[in-house]
């Protein structure tokens, strides 16, 4: 997947944000964190880890929007560190395992948010990459509910979100 559309669309949806709530400060660790919380909201919609539930997972379309609420914030990472130079979505790693999976992207983001080089943000990409294959979303899924989220997220900020 060509990741620079993405990287445009964002800038511009961070620019507008940062225009609208005047935002003047570096907000690169808030982003981190927001980061962090979308993923454990994607694993809180795919319920893996609740082995004493025995209520399933959430309708296809909530775990893909969840999903696409971090590549925002994965992209503006990228872009707040000029890390947006990555054109293809890195290959996916290799695990299958939803909880092993989101718990190996946390360490990734974690060592990201400490050490915000292209290896590591390769790294994050590539464990996204290894939870949308999990998931079975494939990279046109993912394209269309982040342009669509990306729609919402300006609606919002007109709406006084």
């Amino acid at each position: 997947m060509k990741l620079q559309k993405l990287f445009n669309m964002q800038e511009e949806l961070d620019r507008f944000i940062q225009s609208n709530q005047n935002i003047n400060e570096d907000v690169f660790r808030k982003k981190g964190l927001a980061l962090l919380v979308e993923l454990a909201e994607l694993a809180n919609e795919t319920r893996c880890f609740k082995f004493w539930s025995t209520k399933g997972a959430s309708e296809r379309s909530v775990i893909l929007e969840e999903y696409v609420d971090s590549i925002h914030f994965l992209l503006s990472l990228g872009i707040e560190k000029n890390l947006n130079t990555l054109e293809s979505w890195p290959d996916p790693i290799a695990e299958k395992e939803l909880t092993e999976l989101f718990l190996r992207t946390q360490q990734a983001i974690q060592k990201f948010l400490e050490n915000y080089s292209m290896s590591n943000y390769m790294e994050v990409w590539s464990c996204y990459g290894g939870l949308a294959r999990a998931l079975e979303f494939n990279y046109e899924d993912v394209l269309e509910a982040y342009i669509q989220k990306n729609k919402t997220n300006y609606d919002r900020q007109h709406d006084g979100y």
